[in-house]
């Protein structure tokens, strides 16, 4: 089958005329174009900005989590207890990067601590029943480096720590081997619809161009609420919830060995502390309520409220030296749930409200989207399997990166160049990412799919190389 992936500058394809539509190529929307590449229907995924997964989808805490403190009975419960368990199988098969670090939840007052046995059994009424209580002696053996004060913990062996760009770049480069057609830097901008109930045709005017479509999926993210709008609904409204975070250097990762959790409140789960599958130490996130969608700054306020918190929990982390900075903006509507909502009239699903927990649940959300849009009347057809695809080999944790595979740098000494030292990356895993399905059009996305330029110097040392070898693509 034909691959078809457009950017700015090339034609969209002629006749522009799909089965469904997906809107949005974050994490959730290529899960879903994913899912819709198992069927025999004429798909497209459209992106407003240059890549996949360039929104809230490469700025989280990457995180794969088990569930254990979702809403009982609610759809995010159910979707994310799912979404673990697909996820953890397709990771595995397709060498996305995850570690089983476990978390523990820890209790600084005795407010805190009381409230951990409701948080043990409302885990249990998600169906996760590994959880157990800790002392602060039990706590203090798992974690010798935790600051002082520490009265006990509630652990969570099950929770992990995955790659957040392979993710979406996975599910994005196995649907468009399979024939889904990727429409990068176009942004929709009106949707038209035919008036007559259950067979008319989207037609979306988009800034390269229109597409008509007889089914539509938005998964916009942060801009759900307007394409919601575009259609005539008001069911939600999207309120930026900026997340700040620290990224410290590699020699903090012995500083802690569990993903450390503060005991949520209703503006989230807090600030926490860690590891990361790149070797580093993640500190955050805030959680400050916006207006402006595109406010992806750091602030000096956000920092010290962050090294404030982090010095509680880890006093010598403080210290360590920081690698980078970074924000991340998270899709809030004021209620604690997913906002899926199917149109059978209209062919269409609204996927909104998908917060900090969207990349765990995303192969649920697209199964249960998937069906959703079945019930609208659009034959999808019998599913079939996909084309395997193999991801590089990106965490640290890696039986063995390029660098120091000797077999493979004799077979090709390019594995054997190394242009980012700080991170270990080849020439020969540059030249791969360039070479692949969907090839990095920036600096940026070529860091997300090697790891180049992301390391303590943040490409000072190796940013000129790296242009040169992008054919001097934009930053």
């Amino acid at each position: 089958m034909t691959r078809t992936v457009t950017r700015a500058g090339q034609p969209l394809p002629e006749g522009r005329d799909y089965d469904v539509t997906v809107i949005g190529a974050g994490v959730v929307g290529t899960a879903i174009a994913r899912e819709l590449a198992r069927h025999r229907v004429r798909t497209a995924l459209v992106e407003a900005s240059d890549d996949i997964g360039n929104g809230t989808s490469k700025a989280n805490t990457a995180i794969l989590h088990t569930g254990f403190d979702a809403v009982p009975g609610s759809l995010e419960a159910r979707l994310v207890r799912e979404g673990q368990r697909r996820l953890a199988v397709y990771a595995a098969g397709t060498g996305i990067p995850v570690e089983r670090v476990g978390a523990l939840l820890v209790a600084w007052d005795q407010e805190q601590l009381d409230s951990l046995p409701g948080l043990l059994t409302k885990a249990e009424s998600n169906g996760y029943h590994a959880a157990r209580l800790l002392d602060a002696s039990r706590l203090a053996e798992l974690e010798p480096h935790l600051g002082p004060g520490a009265l006990g913990a509630l652990e969570i062996p099950d929770e992990s720590v995955i790659c957040p760009w392979t993710t979406p770049l996975a599910f994005a480069t196995q649907a468009v081997l399979a024939g889904v057609h990727l429409h990068l830097d176009c942004r929709v901008t009106a949707i038209e619809t035919g008036t007559e109930p259950g067979t008319g045709i989207h037609t979306l005017t988009t800034t390269r161009g229109p597409l008509r479509t007889r089914g539509l999926i938005n998964a916009a993210g942060l801009h759900a609420d307007e394409i919601d709008r575009l259609l005539g609904h008001d069911a939600f409204t999207v309120t930026p919830r900026r997340g700040q975070l620290i990224v410290y250097d590699k020699l903090a990762r012995d500083l802690v060995r569990h993903i450390l959790l503060p005991v949520p409140t209703a503006a989230g789960k807090g600030v926490l502390v860690a590891p990361t599958v790149f070797g580093n130490v993640l500190l955050g996130p805030t959680a400050e309520e916006l207006d402006d969608k595109a406010a992806t700054e750091s602030t000096e306020d956000g920092i010290a409220l962050l090294r404030e918190k982090g010095r509680r929990i880890l006093p010598r982390l403080i210290d360590e030296e920081v690698t980078a900075v970074y924000a991340g903006l998270r899709a809030a509507t004021g209620r604690e749930d997913y906002r899926i909502k199917d149109y059978p009239e209209l062919r269409y699903v609204a996927v909104g409200g998908i917060r900090s927990t969207g990349l765990t649940a995303s192969m649920a959300i697209a199964a249960h989207v998937t069906d959703l849009l079945a019930r609208t009347g659009l034959d999808l057809g019998a599913p079939v399997e996909l084309p395997p695809v193999t991801m590089p080999p990106l965490g640290e944790a890696a039986d063995r990166r390029p660098y120091l595979d000797a077999g493979l740098i004799a077979a090709d000494p390019a594995y054997g160049t190394v242009v980012c030292h700080c991170e270990r990356v080849t020439e020969g895993e540059i030249r791969d990412a360039l070479d692949s399905v969907l090839p990095p059009c920036s600096v940026e996305g070529l860091a997300r799919r090697t790891r180049a330029g992301n390391g303590r110097c943040q490409g000072y040392y190796c940013g000129a190389r790296l242009r040169a070898l992008t054919g001097g693509t934009r930053t």
